[in-house]
């Protein structure tokens, strides 16, 4: 089995005015370049944080601080390339979500080369997220490393706590820059440099010291009359036409049905502003997307060259799917939620777990390279494979499935929510029951849906025979 590396994901960034319940999310399609590779939910407890940190790919060396808070994380099960962690939320209810690979140019390249021995995504959330008490000291944070290591590929990077949201993206070998998204807009981005005009002297923005000398200097900007980083630091490719702007044209279809642009369109906007405020569920529909109701659905009506013209949003190569909620409307120990679903997102559904835990349940945290229906990991791939065979005989299943389990994730929450004030002598202890109720409670309607999608698959299997045909 090929293991994980260079994510070619899809994220999506929600302003906490831009939500149905005043919350921040940040959330991606953590995708690989293989089908399976098998991942885990756990928490990293301080003592279990690495204070001589190298990485795996490229043997960097780093002394890490002294003080780190505990977190969430979606890493990897098999550990050759290293953790990738991913995703995860800390104990200041600060997020981040590393990365979504990016793409460059060789202007850039030619000044700021790449460092072989720097740092990369399998890196990133180890080395910032047990260290940051606000989303804008992460920006902060991995700007320094990076200009100190250096790194191997371009990423963007999203950090989010209770009120902000930022986004950051490498340039070259050791440049950043960063946008504070406003609490009224969303973002859909993919694999694509998606900053687009940037103001060097804003209150919403950061970058490396040197950025806009740099880009003076070696003559980057392509434009006469503006700063637009995507049209500097990015690319404008072909590959760009059919793999990464038609799930940004998709997504802000979807959130501003009223707006139309081309799903090739090189110039589709960074910031955007929906239509209504926006939902988890409404996330997760876009994330499991594959261009439902266009001749571009690889399952839908449109020609064979039609349905494999644009990479979807969901593929084979989802390997999870977090969505991570700060609230603001409930009390600091229960604002973090971290929504996870494994597999290709056609059939799982996300489950909103706690983040102040110390542990998390063993059927998420388990996952193996062995196949096991016991762990959540296998049993979401299984279900993706047998409905991506005949997804419009189980697409109802799914409907109702996803239906069922999103209502009863938000009953358990509510509840949960709601006697917090009983049970604040040990909040951690209260809320790993509750995430162990979610994990139970997923594992059944998850087996229930694939249970379902067997007994009636059955019926229309090639292999049978009828004396009365």
């Amino acid at each position: 089995m090929m293991k994980k590396f260079n994510s070619s994901c899809t994220t999506i960034l929600v302003g906490k005015k831009a939500s149905i319940d005043g919350s921040t999310m940040i959330s991606r399609n953590d995708d690989g370049h293989a089908a399976l590779a098998p991942q885990r939910f756990v928490v990293v407890e301080p003592e279990k944080q690495p204070r001589q940190y190298e990485s795996v790919i490229s043997k960097v060396k780093i002394t890490l601080p002294d003080d780190p808070l505990s977190y969430t994380s979606n890493p990897n099960s098999i550990l050759t390339r290293g953790i990738w962690p991913e995703a995860g939320i800390n104990s200041e209810n600060v997020a981040m979500s590393a990365t979504e690979t990016i793409t460059t140019n060789p202007r850039v390249l030619g000044v700021d080369p790449y460092i072989a021995g720097g740092i990369g995504e399998e890196d990133l959330v180890t080395l910032v997220l047990p260290y940051i008490h606000s989303a804008k000291e992460g920006v902060l944070r991995l700007g320094k490393l990076l200009e100190k290591y250096g790194t191997y590929e371009p990423n963007g990077i999203a950090f989010s706590d209770q009120d902000e949201i930022w986004w950051m993206e490498t340039i070259g070998g050791h440049h950043w820059a960063a946008k504070r998204i406003p609490d009224d807009a969303y973002v859909v981005a993919a694999n694509r440099m998606s900053i687009d005009d940037f103001d060097f002297a804003a209150a919403d923005t950061m970058s490396s010291p040197d950025l806009a000398e740099l880009i003076a200097k070696y003559h980057l900007n392509p434009d006469f009359d503006r700063l637009n980083l995507r049209h500097i630091f990015g690319s404008s490719t072909i590959k760009d036409t059919v793999y990464n702007n038609p799930r940004v044209w998709f997504g802000q279809k979807y959130f501003t049905p009223g707006v139309e642009h081309d799903p090739m369109e090189q110039d589709l906007p960074f910031i955007c502003h929906a239509d209504r405020k926006i939902s988890v569920e409404d996330i997760k529909a876009v994330l499991s997307s594959h261009y439902e109701n266009t001749k571009y659905d690889v399952y839908g009506s449109g020609t064979a060259a039609e349905k494999k013209m644009f990479r979807p949003i969901a593929v084979n190569r989802n390997h999870s799917v977090h969505i991570l909620q700060i609230r603001n409307d409930v009390p600091a120990e229960i604002a973090g939620i971290h929504w996870l679903a494994f597999g290709a997102n056609t059939f799982n559904t996300v489950v909103p777990f706690y983040a102040n835990v110390t542990d998390t349940p063993a059927s998420y945290k388990d996952a193996a390279e062995t196949f096991d229906l016991n762990q959540m990991y296998w049993l979401s791939c299984t279900t993706a494979l047998l409905g991506d065979n005949d997804y419009d005989f189980y697409v109802d299943m799914r409907n109702n499935y996803v239906l069922k389990a999103m209502s009863i994730y938000r009953k358990i929450q509510n509840e949960t929510d709601a006697d917090l004030a009983q049970n604040k002598t040990n909040v951690q202890s209260y809320l790993a029951e509750a995430n162990q109720k979610l994990a139970d409670e997923a594992m059944k309607q998850q087996t229930a849906l694939l249970g379902k999608m067997v007994t009636a698959g059955s019926e229309k299997m090639k292999l049978h025979y009828n004396l009365n045909d």
